[in-house]
């Protein structure tokens, strides 16, 4: 038990951070978006999780700021290898079905009491 989470159970809080744009100047349609999450997001992670709607910006190759429409899912799971190797699967199929140069993935330990 860790100390520090008084009760509540340790967990791994994951971000995944998803371009909605596609090089060719397309957009991911939100169909194709919520087809992925059904499909490859969620029965990884059955327990549930929570997506929301952002806008992102990166840098480009030339230096210039980009802007692009996101989503972000946000998952409280068990702090276990499997969960990160589920974590790092879904980042690399969405980088490769939708063409994208990079999805962000970002981890912490946490304390979650539901």
């Amino acid at each position: 038990a860790d100390p520090l989470c008084d009760g509540a159970r340790p967990t791994l809080s994951a971000q995944l951070l998803f371009g909605l744009s596609r090089p060719d100047g397309g957009i991911i349609p939100q169909r194709a978006f919520d087809r992925f999450l059904a499909e490859r997001i969620t029965p990884r992670f059955p327990d549930g999780l929570t997506v929301f709607s952002g806008r992102g910006q990166w840098r480009g190759p030339d230096g210039r700021r980009v802007h692009e429409a996101a989503r972000i899912v946000l998952i409280v799971t068990g702090a276990t290898p499997e969960a990160v190797a589920a974590l790092r699967s879904i980042q690399e199929e969405y980088r490769e079905h939708f063409a994208q140069g990079a999805v962000g993935l970002v981890l912490q330990r946490s304390c979650a009491l539901f």
